[in-house]
């Protein structure tokens, strides 16, 4: 039986690379007949293995698509090569799969030999991201613990630093992470506190799954990242902007966009335009890429920051060539060539 189920992995292993096995080819791979093979074939098509038998004068056989994804098995340049791609995709979430990637990552590493894990920890200690856009590194592995604990149903304790840096300690049922606006968050039930609580994980520490089962509780929405992301825009100071817009409400209407705001005519050559943003540099980005001239009449706060904006374009435009537009104390550095 062993002999068998040894020979079935490594038939399976030859199927998943993208070819066409002749039956003799396989065969002579696995050092047994024909017909043992059409046995194996047989079982794995058993298992839900979607192998393809090809007709012709020696045969063959290969592994398509089928229903559900199959159980794959990796050598270890494959094992390596998919769980750093996979860090990397937790440290820099892409739309659509951040938490799908940390899912896999936390499977993935579960059953990672020892020899692996030490190879992958290697790698990734020696390989440093470009700098992305706003949001503070988080460690694919306090992910991968945290995914384990939501995915076991178990309880985790761990030190946390609020906004303020208020220090605590935390004992939560975990629920769901979330990834938006670049971080990555935890949703859970702070037992201490008998209420639901969003976690930055940037600002946790010492996160220890405690063994104690999580009590299931029902979240108060029907979706976690939309009640993360409800209970993060309550939290941001939101700006109501009228503006009067030097240009015909017709022509602006689709640069504008539902997005933006509301444009509504004031006479033929302007419209008033009335939007909402949770940041004035937003606002401001918005206003001056209609490509038209504006008036803004609130709130104040928008008025300053163009008027700042304004000034610095225009010290950028008007100084002298040889001018240096600032000073820093630092010392002089040493240039690095590009690579070429």
């Amino acid at each position: 039986m062993a002999d068998t189920s040894s020979r079935l992995l490594k038939l399976l292993s030859l199927l998943q690379t993208p070819r066409e096995w002749p039956g003799g080819e396989l065969a002579e791979r696995l050092g047994v007949s024909r017909r043992t093979v059409r046995r194996d074939v047989e079982r794995l098509r058993d298992l839900g293995y979607p192998v393809e038998a090809m007709r012709g004068a020696d045969g063959g056989y290969r592994l398509v698509a089928g229903t559900a994804m199959p159980p794959l098995l990796l050598d270890d340049e494959e094992a390596v090569a998919i769980t750093v791609g996979l860090s990397t995709a937790a440290r820099q979430p892409v739309r659509g799969i951040e938490e799908a990637s940390v899912r896999a990552l936390a499977k993935l590493e579960r059953v990672l030999p020892s020899r692996l894990r030490y190879r992958v920890r290697s790698l990734s200690g020696a390989t440093v991201p470009l700098p992305g856009s706003a949001g503070d590194d988080v460690d694919p592995e306090l992910l991968t613990v945290l995914a384990g604990a939501i995915a076991n149903g178990e309880r985790v304790r761990f030190g946390y630093q609020a906004g303020d840096g208020t220090d605590s300690a935390r004992h939560v049922d975990p629920h769901r992470l979330v990834s938006a606006r670049r971080r990555w968050y935890l949703l859970g039930h702070d037992n201490d506190r008998d209420d639901w609580r969003i976690f930055r994980i940037d600002r946790m520490r010492d996160v220890t799954p405690t063994g104690g089962r999580s009590t299931p509780r029902d979240l108060p929405a029907d979706d976690a990242a939309a009640y993360v992301a409800g209970k993060l825009y309550s939290l941001v100071p939101t700006y109501a902007a009228d503006v009067v817009l030097g240009a015909p409400m017709a022509e602006l209407a689709a640069r504008v966009g539902s997005d933006v705001g509301e444009l509504s005519p004031i006479d033929e050559r302007t419209c008033l335009l009335r939007c909402h943003g949770d940041t004035l540099e937003w606002l401001a980005m918005r206003l001056t890429a209609l490509g038209c001239e504006f008036e803004v009449r609130e709130p104040p706060e928008l008025v300053e920051h163009l008027r700042a904006l304004a000034a610095r374009l225009t010290r950028a435009t008007t100084a002298s060539p040889d001018a240096r537009p600032f000073t820093t104390d630092a010392p002089d550095r040493p240039q690095i060539s590009p690579v070429v």
